[in-house]
């Protein structure tokens, strides 16, 4: 056989090796079928509020759990108005679904050494949280312990509650700076409110209940202890009033903002939180994007350099949130926020307090 036979005998075996049915020993290649659409890499979450984060604050769900996808929780920047700080602000759209409601037991007591409107019982997040599950619980109003005629105990709320449209507490009517003086003065104080109207939007408003009456005025009665009192709020003082509706409400201790204006009216309330010092703070507010929003501060050095806001400062953060309604709530050592039950803050007396109303979003 000579050479060129030789080779076409094994170029032919080669070929008939090559195109048999039999692929044993022969390896896939990974071809792709160019038919295919290639895997689209996964799309990165969408940042429901990117002014917020851009204001240096961190979206920290990831923390805390699953969330609502319309409700995000926010830990502040180290640093607010200044001062070393530790905050969080938990935000809800309520055009996609979030709500608000306030928790506690709250009825009308007509016991002759309470007559007033409050409860046996307080709760700390905690225990609201075991009842409620909902993903976000704040603190809520101001209250302060009474004993009953038979010294049982009672919790007499000096803020107004409103649930499901039923008014359960009214603010606070009156303040008397001496109780041995005489004869007695009182001063008659409208109290800020932060509520849920009939058409779903929120706002902040100062009220006053005569009893028969309930009212809501867009200004407070200019009221100061280093003067006399001023007359009873009624129809036409100090301003045209209102009727009070709401579906769902909460008093509190100075609107911080009203119709984009900081307000900070603690004063004119009569209320002394302690509004110009460093403290623990816990605040509700509303933009007009429909973002409800619940803040707070950490304060009395918990952690190390962390001494807390003044109220004012509190307006300044959250009109640079964007809110454009704030009330200020129960602060110092009554200062929470639960997210899934889990703690933001550490409680500035080690430990949660039970207080006798909180607020929970939803």
């Amino acid at each position: 056989m000579n050479k060129n036979t030789l080779l076409l005998s094994v170029f032919s075996f080669c070929l008939f090796c090559g195109c048999g049915d039999d692929n044993d020993g022969i390896p896939e290649w990974p071809w792709t079928d160019p038919t295919e659409e290639p895997t689209p890499p996964p799309e990165e979450p969408v940042e429901a509020n990117p002014a917020i984060v851009a204001a240096g604050w961190t979206n920290v769900n990831a923390s805390f759990g699953s969330l609502p996808e319309y409700i995000n929780v926010y830990k502040s920047p180290e640093q607010l108005q200044g001062k070393k700080a530790v905050a969080y602000i938990a935000v809800a759209d309520m055009a996609k679904g979030g709500k608000f409601e306030i928790l506690g037991d709250i009825a009308y007591c007509d016991d002759k050494s309470i007559a007033n409107y409050g409860a046996e019982t307080v709760n700390t997040p905690d225990q609201f949280y075991t009842t409620s599950k909902a993903p976000i619980i704040i603190n809520g109003g101001l209250f302060f312990y009474a004993a009953k005629s038979d010294d049982s105990a009672f919790y007499v709320s000096q803020n107004l509650v409103a649930r499901n449209g039923e008014i359960l507490a009214v603010n606070q009517t009156y303040w008397v700076e001496d109780w041995s003086s005489d004869p007695l003065v009182m001063w008659y104080p409208t109290i800020g409110t932060f509520c849920q109207t009939e058409d779903g939007t929120c706002k902040t408003t100062w009220t006053y209940s005569t009893g028969t009456k309930h009212y809501c005025y867009s200004v407070p009665a200019d009221n100061a202890l280093n003067k006399d009192p001023l007359e009873v709020p009624s129809a036409t003082f100090p301003g045209v009033a209102e009727e009070f509706k709401a579906v769902n409400a909460i008093g509190g201790a100075g609107v911080l903002l009203s119709n984009g204006e900081i307000k900070n009216t603690w004063a004119q309330e009569l209320l002394d939180v302690a509004a110009d010092s460093n403290q623990p703070r816990t605040a509700i507010a509303y933009s007009t994007d429909k973002k409800l929003m619940f803040f707070v501060c950490e304060g009395r050095e918990r952690t190390e350099g962390v001494a807390g806001l003044t109220t004012g400062e509190v307006a300044n953060v959250l009109k640079s949130l964007g809110c454009t309604e704030a009330l200020n709530l129960d602060g110092g050592g009554s200062s929470c926020m639960l997210v899934n039950g889990k703690e933001t803050i550490k409680p500035s007396g080690g430990e949660q307090r039970a207080v006798l109303t909180g607020v929970r979003m939803y």
